[in-house]
């Protein structure tokens, strides 16, 4: 999955390399250069501060990912990026658990979150990893659990006899000097999307995480896909196979945010559900999550609201009534203008508008740009006044709506 050099990972597996990492604080970029200088005074090589001040400053950015337990955790940096979010990894797990599976392979398991979490709940796992630095990473990563048993292997190769579930996240990266890049085409993921196919046509209770922008005729016809945001983000699309599959829904959006979790499902397939109507931009304005616009239910939201779209093509909503919904943020409609830049600068100056937040979807304004011509060049900080403009397209007009948040 990742080829982090073994030699930034192994000085750490060593008695003097883990009690000097788990003696370091939270890291802080602005106190790096005073500690690498310290802690090499202190007598410690070159290559173990190296390690571990890198391992210091992933773990302080994995804890958004993995809460308390990143301190506890080796990363490498590409692992880091595709890892699975605790809290996510948890609902994957819970559909083992649910269909009764005993025993899942994580092939190509990474680092080891979705490891973690299905170990945690008494299911027997087999890890596998290709990468030797990654696969050193989650075997630490999962001692604390008798259950989870890591491989050092190729994912398409290993033997699945007495497996009942099979959970993947492949490597949908590349990794070069330069860093890492993302890969799109499903077959060229390692392992490939036809590999989880085959393993699926055997009956097995299958699991793979892809990445959010799949299209929808990549999507293989007899799978469940839930594609999940996480305070915001559209981090991931799953496609569910056999028993892990939840009979009546082909497509879902489940949203995480502070305030809990939501999920909206569909039994249609992609080019099925229902037809919204196309209105004007009145009432209230509403801006779809990302999971609900990937997984094509933006006119199941739009029927639930008793609204429309203002433009077939555009994921923005309108609906005479205020509705507050995990699904879709809510703004109210004050005005609606044609777009024009300069007619844009004098209602701006008109306004005394000091901070202007601007959207957009279906146009090609970016948003920086616009906000540099519109707002003065010397502005009252001490009485800001804030505006929001949505900027859009009507069939071929492009048009700026001002609207207001709204905050339940």
């Amino acid at each position: 999955m990742s080829h982090a050099p073994q030699e930034q990972i192994a000085p750490l597996l060593t008695t003097e390399g883990w009690e000097l990492l788990a003696s370091l604080g939270p890291y802080r970029e602005a106190d790096s250069f005073s500690v690498n200088a310290d802690l090499r005074k202190a007598g410690h090589s070159p290559e173990l501060v190296a390690a571990v001040l890198t391992q210091s400053r992933l773990r302080t950015r994995a804890e958004a990912k993995f809460g308390e337990f990143a301190r506890q955790m080796l990363f490498t940096q590409a692992g880091l990026e595709q890892a699975t979010r605790l809290n996510v990894a948890a609902r994957h797990a819970e559909r083992f658990a649910k269909a009764g599976i005993s025993h899942v392979a994580d092939l190509g398991c990474g680092l080891g979150a979705d490891s973690m979490a299905l170990a945690s709940m008494d299911i027997a796992v087999t890890a596998v990893e290709m990468d030797e630095t990654t696969a050193a990473c989650a075997t630490i990563n999962l001692m604390p659990f008798p259950h989870a048993t890591v491989v050092h292997s190729d994912a398409t190769s290993v033997d699945l006899d007495g497996i009942d579930g099979v959970w993947l996240d492949p490597a949908r990266r590349t990794t070069s000097t330069s860093g890492t890049k993302r890969i799109w085409d499903p077959e060229a993921f390692s392992p490939p999307l036809s590999f989880v196919e085959g393993l699926a046509a055997g009956g097995r209770a299958v699991g793979v995480k892809m990445g959010p922008g799949m299209p929808h005729d990549s999507v293989p016809a007899n799978c469940e896909a839930q594609w999940v945001s996480v305070g915001g983000d559209v981090t991931e699309v799953t496609l569910w196979f056999n028993t892990v599959a939840r009979r009546g829904v082909r497509r879902a959006a489940l949203v995480i945010s502070s305030q809990g979790a939501a999920e909206l499902t569909s039994g249609e397939d992609f080019d099925g559900g229902p037809v919204a109507a196309v209105g004007p931009v009145e009432g209230f304005l509403y801006e779809p999550d990302g999971a609900v616009i990937r997984a094509g239910l933006v006119a199941d939201v739009a029927e639930r609201f008793g609204g429309h779209l203002v433009d077939e093509h555009i994921a923005y909503i309108c609906a005479p009534e205020l509705h507050d919904s995990p699904f879709a943020r809510a703004y109210k409609v004050l005005e609606v203008m044609p777009y024009n830049v300069k007619a844009l600068k004098a209602w701006v100056k008109a306004n005394g508008i000091t901070v202007l937040d601007i959207k957009k979807r279906g146009t090609a304004v970016t948003p920086e740009e616009l906000r540099k011509q519109l707002l003065p060049s010397k502005r009252d900080t001490k009485h800001a006044k804030t505006a929001t403009l949505v900027l859009t397209r009507i069939g071929e007009e492009r048009v700026a709506v001002v609207v207001e948040p709204v905050t339940f």
